[in-house]
């Protein structure tokens, strides 16, 4: 019996098949992950998005698996060699690898030793040998000998071997034992380039290292990857051959005789010729592939908790770019992240204007009614922090520390020169560190994901991959959120679902023609936004503006009736069953279950109605730093001191303790227990407390640690 897709994901991801089935339907229909997970909950019995997105991965690797099942097939049948029996084993195949096995000899291939021998009419006489029947092989083999190309029936015999050995080697048996061997025994070596020593000190780790491969951890494998891409180190994955051999000789060799013995002649040669070093490269790439997608879960973590970073609401904000000679770049945004005024200020060394700096900065403050300071945490952040703090403000105004990174990127970028083209990239980048403090989430998804500083090993990983998982991890965290679609940049808008770049700017164009949107369904008017996409779209989209108070909620459109009679049923409006909380108690959520909708959206639609349009993401709050450490030159070791983690990896977390230089707490230093995976005791932007271990000045290293002190322990 045929096994179908849904039934071979279902068993890959220990899913029920039906839950799997239905999600499967509605990804072949075009439907979006954050739409299936949120509101087609009954289809796929309540599966996350991390979930649907494992099986679109496994969907779309079948699917391809199948059209290259289907090439295949049809080029054997063109040689003419496709048997009933081939055809079944290749039709019944869903491993990527074995696919390729059972095609591999019948693979066009460039002129080889072996497809020369064949020219030479020499395969008759590698069948006889490799039956292992033959008593006189060189009575055979002189059958063989034309006295041109074939001179002797040593060459004859030469020959032969040369195609038994791409037959072992192609052979999926031997191949599959030898794949055992290095999946078992694969040792992964690094050696430095000689001469390239002094140069390539990063990867002085590397010079010397030897381990089994399934020993090596990810971000070992990808910095040792990048040496060797870099011409420091050279690398090798090895086994024992001679255990690999007595392995393929076993398999092949079938008697004793000297048909026999040219078999395991060749099988050796096979092995160490031509299968071994496809191996190598085959478990390089994997092993690569494995390293890469811990490597991108990591990375596409960081960026969800960076995305999921605090905003701290509509409020008018001064955002400071700090500098030194150049001094600190001010500039003042209403409550949308509008530019209204930019100057510059000249608070810290060499310039010390400190009476000029607090004039301007309380006049800005004034005129522009600021409510909060966002100031970059880059070059002379601390110091032009504390001067912040002694200025008198007429009014309450937080200061608070942002990351700045990317906002360089951002403001040379076209999407800046767009927005702002009669202003400079300083001004450009000030905007930027602004608005990040206002909502991170609409800033941050302007600028490529890889460029935001919480990546280790970004650029070395597989683009293709990387950018998959950063898509679906932004449009994630976007529809989480959801878009108030009238103030929404297209950047923004983009990662709605079911919209993409040119409907985000259609939407920014109508709304640019026609002011701002007054209800969901005026979406319709949109060119190019038809209804398959206004299903998709629409309750990710917020219209504050709007007369119906479900616009602004989570609620879908399609649910809307579904609440209007819930509140016709408690004798109230819509807009009185969101307020009072008594007339949500009336509601029976069992009387309302029907054919497509279930417990599971009527559970959602009452939480929503609760807290309509709620924001998930926490309040902001900031950390205070030692005043007394400003450098790194004022580290000691022992101290303890306050910090925020800035990026977390495979073998640690940076936390920045406020001396312009990030320390490292290694994975061993994270907590008074064994550690496997930081992210699961750290986060970005996280708040800790931390000893120092160690400082290097020279190069600009230091190490913490979160692990409390033997004394402090036994207090506890």
């Amino acid at each position: 019996m045929s096994v179908t897709i849904s039934e071979l994901i279902s068993r890959e991801l220990n899913i029920p098949a039906r839950q799997v089935a239905g999600t499967v339907g509605l990804l072949d229909d075009g439907a979006t992950i954050p739409f299936i997970s949120r509101y087609r909950k009954e289809a796929t019995g309540g599966l996350n998005e991390e979930d649907v997105q494992a099986i679109e991965q496994r969907l779309n690797y079948y699917h391809e698996l199948e059209k290259r099942r289907a090439t295949i097939l049809k080029t054997i049948e063109a040689q003419e060699k496709l048997t009933p029996e081939l055809a079944a084993r290749i039709s019944a195949c869903w491993d990527a690898t074995e696919l390729e096995d059972l095609y591999l000899p019948y693979k066009p291939k460039r002129k080889t030793r072996a497809e020369a021998a064949r020219q030479l009419g020499l395969e008759p006489l590698a069948k006889i040998i490799m039956a292992q029947r033959e008593a006189d092989v060189e009575a055979r083999a002189a059958r063989f000998v034309d006295g041109n190309k074939v001179k002797t029936p040593g060459d004859a015999i030469a020959g032969a071997q040369d195609i038994i050995a791409e037959w072992v080697s192609e052979n999926s048996t031997v191949r599959n034992s030898v794949r055992r061997l290095f999946r078992r025994d694969a040792v992964l070596k690094s050696h430095f380039v000689k001469g390239k020593e002094i140069e390539g000190r990063n990867y002085e780790n590397y010079y010397e290292f030897s381990r089994p491969l399934r020993y090596v951890k990810s971000h070992q494998l990808l910095a040792i990857r990048r040496g060797e891409g870099e011409g420091y180190l050279r690398v090798s994955i090895d086994v024992d051959d001679d255990r690999a051999i007595d392995n393929v000789c076993r398999i092949v060799v079938k008697g004793h005789n000297h048909a026999s013995t040219l078999v395991d002649e060749a099988a050796a040669d096979g092995y160490k010729r031509l299968l071994k070093p496809q191996i190598e490269t085959e478990f390089a790439a994997s092993s690569k592939q494995t390293a890469d997608a811990e490597a991108i879960d990591m990375f596409a973590q960081n960026v969800r908790q960076l995305l999921f970073a605090p905003p701290l609401g509509r409020k008018r904000i001064m955002g400071v770019d700090p500098g030194f000679r150049t001094g600190c770049k001010v500039v003042c945004l209403d409550e949308q992240g509008n530019l209204l005024h930019h100057d510059v200020i000249y608070p810290t060394a060499p310039q010390n204007d400190i009476k000029g700096a607090t004039a301007t900065v309380q006049r800005l403050a004034s005129k522009y009614s600021i409510q909060a300071i966002a100031v970059g945490n880059g070059t002379a952040s601390r110091e032009t922090e504390a001067f912040l703090k002694r200025v008198r403000f007429e009014h309450p105004v937080e200061i608070h520390v942002v990351s700045e990174s990317g906002a360089s990127i951002y403001s040379a970028s076209k999407l800046a020169r767009d927005e702002f083209p009669d202003q400079d990239v300083t001004v450009r980048g000030a905007v930027s560190i602004g608005r990040r403090l206002l909502d991170p989430l609409a800033e941050l998804v302007k600028i490529d994901p890889k460029s935001i500083g919480v990546g280790q090993y970004q650029h070395d990983v597989d683009q293709s991959r990387l950018k998959e998982a950063l898509d679906f991890t932004v449009s994630s965290c976007v529809n989480s959120v959801g878009v108030n679609v009238n103030t929404a940049s297209k950047e923004l808008l983009t990662y709605v679902a079911g919209l993409g770049p040119a409907l985000a700017q259609n939407i920014v164009n109508y709304r640019a023609e026609h002011g701002h949107f007054t209800s969901r369904h005026q979406l319709m008017d949109v060119p190019k936004l038809g209804a398959k996409t206004f299903v998709q779209a629409a309750g990710f989209l917020r219209i504050p503006e709007s007369d119906n108070p479900l616009d602004n909620s989570a609620v879908h459109p399609e649910r809307y009736a579904l609440v209007e009679r819930m509140a016709r049923d408690c004798g109230c409006s819509v807009a009185d069953l969101i307020k009072d909380k008594s007339q949500r108690e009336k509601i029976d959520i069992g009387r309302y279950v029907s054919g497509d909708v279930g417990e599971p959206t009527l559970l959602d639609i009452m939480r929503e109605l609760e807290k309509p349009g709620r924001d998930p993401r926490e309040g902001v709050s900031s950390v205070e730093f030692d005043k007394n450490v400003t450098s790194i030159n004022d580290l000691r070791e022992g101290m303890e001191l306050n910090g925020v983690v800035t990026n977390v990896t495979q073998f640690g977390a940076f936390v920045d303790i406020g001396v312009h230089k990030e320390g490292l707490v290694h994975v061993s230093q994270l907590a008074d227990r064994r550690v496997e995976n930081p992210s699961r005791v750290v986060r970005i932007g996280q708040q800790v407390r931390v000893r120092v271990l160690s400082v290097d000045v020279d190069r600009q290293r230091i190490a913490l640690t979160m692990r409390l002190q033997p004394s402090k322990r036994a207090d506890k």
